[in-house]
């Protein structure tokens, strides 16, 4: 019988890529409960190292390793400017830097960690309590 999640194994000699991160990004998203998935269905992912500068005052971060993703929807023309009408997606930015500092900072599997941190953060985008969440993740993740 085949495992319903697909592993990927990465033996990193060097710290992770833009394109290490996008394939464990993708990856999370594709094993999502599938109740999630409608929300990620169109979801674009973006790596950037580091948040920008408007983007972390924004968030009220108090500097930029705080800040490990951020989902922005695709009707807003940026940060709260939204569209009138809009067929973007949403973009999910996940900050490459911050990730791999955090990585190291709880030495927690680097697939699970961004599975969870994208978890969370759509989830809370659509108005999960943070108990909710808790136990979808204990559950599905």
């Amino acid at each position: 019988m085949q495992a319903s999640r697909q592993e990927i194994i990465m033996n990193f000699s060097t710290p992770p890529s833009d394109d290490d991160l996008l394939v464990l990004a993708r990856n999370a998203i594709a094993n999502f409960p599938d109740e999630f998935a409608a929300f990620c269905k169109d979801i674009e992912i973006v790596i950037e190292d580091f948040v920008d500068e408007h983007t972390e005052s924004l968030l009220e971060a108090e500097d930029s390793y705080e800040v490990l993703l951020y989902l922005q929807s695709g009707s807003e023309i940026s940060p709260g400017i939204e569209r009138t009408n809009s067929s973007e997606n949403d973009v999910l930015r996940l900050y490459r830097r911050a990730i791999i500092d955090y990585w190291a900072e709880t030495q927690e599997d680097l697939a699970e960690l961004v599975t969870r941190i994208i978890f969370e953060e759509v989830a809370g985008e659509h108005e999960y309590t943070a108990e909710e969440i808790v136990d979808m993740i204990n559950t599905h993740l």
